[in-house]
């Protein structure tokens, strides 16, 4: 029941973040459809977690150099992420209202990404494993 309800409200934010996403683009004002490869971003964030917790069995440890060294890898996907935008906006390749539209769609997927490991990663019986 508790999990349901989190993989409800985590499908409906990504539903929201992609909304904005997609108004920065598709919107008659904007135009173009450069901010469509922050999609990369969304898809590449989770991998170094993925492969930090392959690498490493010892899941009683504080922290671990391969662990920390994921964490490092996805902090610069994230600001990349946020980055590509502004760079886009900077250029005039898009416009600033796209640009802001994007960065919300940014901070509300990156939200949720958060949200499902925080929700399911963690080993128990509603765990993204078994998924």
């Amino acid at each position: 029941p508790c999990a349901v309800a989190a993989l409800v409200a985590l499908s409906f934010s990504g539903a929201i973040g992609l909304t904005f996403l997609m108004l920065g683009c598709a919107l008659e004002y904007y135009g173009v459809y450069w901010p469509l490869f922050v999609l990369i971003f969304y898809f590449i964030c989770p991998i170094p977690h993925f492969i930090a917790k392959r690498a490493s069995d010892d899941s009683d440890a504080a922290s671990s150099a391969c662990r920390e060294l994921a964490y490092f890898f996805t902090t610069g996907i994230v600001v990349s992420a946020f980055g590509f935008p502004i760079i886009l906006a900077r250029v005039e390749a898009i416009k600033w209202g796209a640009c802001g539209l994007v960065l919300a769609g940014n901070a509300v997927i990156f939200l949720t990404i958060l949200g499902f490991f925080l929700v399911f990663g963690r080993g128990d019986d509603f765990s993204w494993e078994q998924w």
